[in-house]
This record gives C-alpha cells, sequence and structure tokens, in this order.
C-alpha cells in the first residue's frame, strides 16, 4: 500500500488546478456505469475514454500545473463500485511533484468513518470529495457529522460538488439523482457547525449562485472552485465577486478530462479580471488553501491552518 507524501514545488507551478476527476484504474474500472459515462459524454460533448492516473500527471506535468485528483464512491446510489482509491494515491505517490490526491467515501456505507480515516491516516490523502447529488445524501444532515469531525481533526479540506451536475443530465428522470441535494446553502450548516473545517464548494453553483456567494462570504472557512464551466458562462454575480470581495476566496478548477485546463484559461482571459486577482485564483488561493506554502520538491507539504499532520 502506498502512502502519498506531497513533492510539489510551489516555486515551479504555473497554476494549480483545484479539480480534476481519475475516473479510471489501472485494472481499467470506470467510477461510473457504462451508460452514465456515455451520457456525461454527450452532455460535455467529450470523448468517453477517460485517462489514467499517469496519463493525467503527464498531462499536468508539461502545463507546469499541480492537478487535485479525486475519485466519487457513490456505490450505495450507484450500485456500481468507483474506481480504486487506492490505486489513485498509489499513482499520486508516483506523480508527487504534480498531483495531490483527495480521498472519497460514501457517506451511506456502513464502515463510512473507518475507510474516511483509513485514507486519511494511512493512504495520506490530502482531502476529501464529496459530491452529495450522485452519493445521494443532504449534506447538513447530522448524521454526516462525525465524517466531516474527523476530516476537521485531520487538518484536511473537503470538497463538495454544488450545483447543477451533468451526470444523469439527459437521461430519464436524471437517472434518478437529485439536483436539490447539492444546493449550497446546505453546506451553509457544515461550514457553520465546523469552523474548523475547510469547505471548498465546487463549481459555479447554478442555479443556486446567489447562494454559493453569500455562503463563501458570511463564512471565513468556505470558498469556491471555478471547475466544470467555461468562464465565459460564468453568471455574471460571480464574476463580480472574484473580480473583488472574493478574490482570495476562488480557485482555479477545471473538471478535467470533462473540461480542460487550456479552454477554461483561454476563456477566463476574456473576462476582465484584474491584473492583481488572476494570479490568485490561478495559483496562490490554492496554495494556502490546500496547505502547499513552503512545499519545495523532494519535502512534504504542511496544512492551511497549521492543525493537521503533514
Amino acid at each position: 500500500m502506498a502512502r502519498y507524501e506531497c513533492a510539489v514545488d510551489v516555486a515551479a507551478l504555473d497554476a494549480v488546478d483545484a479539480h480534476v476527476h481519475v475516473e479510471k484504474d489501472h485494472a481499467g474500472h470506470h467510477s461510473l456505469p457504462t451508460e452514465v459515462i456515455e451520457a456525461a459524454a454527450r452532455y460535455f460533448r467529450a470523448p468517453t475514454e477517460r485517462p489514467s492516473v499517469d496519463e493525467t500527471a503527464a498531462y499536468y506535468r508539461e502545463r507546469a500545473t499541480a492537478a487535485v485528483v479525486f475519485t466519487v464512491d457513490a456505490t450505495t446510489q450507484l450500485g456500481h463500485p468507483p474506481n480504486s482509491v487506492d490505486d489513485l494515491v498509489a499513482g499520486a505517490a508516483a506523480n508527487a511533484d504534480v498531483l495531490i490526491p483527495f480521498g472519497s467515501v460514501d457517506p451511506r456505507r456502513p464502515d463510512a468513518l473507518d475507510e474516511a480515516r483509513r485514507q486519511l491516516d494511512d493512504l495520506g490523502v490530502r482531502g476529501m470529495k464529496f459530491h452529495p447529488t450522485l452519493q445521494g445524501f443532504d449534506p447538513s444532515d447530522e448524521r454526516w457529522f462525525p465524517l466531516y469531525e474527523l476530516v476537521e481533526a485531520a487538518g484536511m479540506p473537503a470538497l463538495f460538488h454544488t450545483g447543477q451536475t451533468g451526470i444523469g443530465a439527459g437521461m430519464p428522470g436524471g437517472h434518478g439523482l437529485r439536483l436539490g441535494l447539492s444546493n449550497p446553502v446546505l453546506l451553509d450548516v457544515v461550514a457553520a457547525a465546523f469552523p474548523r473545517l475547510t469547505v471548498i464548494m465546487a463549481h459555479p453553483s447554478v442555479p443556486w449562485q446567489d447562494e454559493a456567494i453569500a455562503v463563501a462570504t458570511h463564512k471565513g472557512n468556505a470558498y469556491i472552485d471555478l471547475s466544470g464551466w467555461s468562464p465565459k458562462y460564468f453568471p455574471e454575480a460571480l464574476v463580480r465577486q472574484a473580480n473583488g470581495p472574493l478574490q482570495d476566496k476562488v480557485l482555479f478548477g477545471s473538471d478535467y478530462p470533462l473540461l480542460t485546463p487550456d479552454r477554461w484559461r483561454r476563456d477566463v482571459a476574456e473576462l476582465g479580471l484584474k491584473d492583481d486577482v488572476l494570479p490568485k485564483i490561478l495559483k496562490e488561493n490554492a496554495v494556502r488553501v490546500l496547505g502547499l506554502a513552503g512545499t519545495s520538491a523532494g519535502t512534504s507539504a504542511g496544512t492551511s491552518t497549521g492543525r493537521g499532520r503533514a
């Protein structure tokens, strides 16, 4: 079993992509059922083939960009196990100069706490990824609070999908997935109850962008990643906030491989962001939030709060 130790050289980075999916392991197993993968590919106009963790690392290394990589364990909701988290972490450990692995555990599985603890303590994941719609759970329900307590105690961030999702889009009944579970206002409860937990709301939270802005503005421990949408489609309110009051609380994310960082960065140049804001979004905010400050090749990163383990 490989344990991840971060070896990212911050000074050598051009950017940090805070939202990258690895949906296939070395055994060829995919994180989603075939019919869901095909529907998502149609929605995003993307290929159905998914890159491996090593291919993802090579792609980001060419761009001098670090990438937060993860899968999503939605076994209960989908009746389909994810690609191997252990395999993903092993691949990230072998490519620790550019990859930063987050763990994932289905909150509804009976051993969720034990599995999350194993990923944090034994595998060394640098955060946890949750997808309320795909995993079929209300993140504000106190049943899941012990899971958040575990992540908070480890000093690691929790990344939550918010808003519309392309997974299930266009399928009958949306494949049974409920969008309302990913309303970012539900995360206001989480951020309030766990003030030492870094809560990252993934994506422009369409159609609840104002709710996400309100949570990020009010809760000092809440952030927004800008993945999943080309910047040219960002809601006006989000662009205004990112260019002003929330400039220290938004992170570059692509949603690769469904949206490439190349397209995201090409399109963001048309937003008219201030010269001193874009570097924060592309790199500086993520370095702080992910605890990469002071990291150099061959050394381990600490946490952003200084409370967790290296």
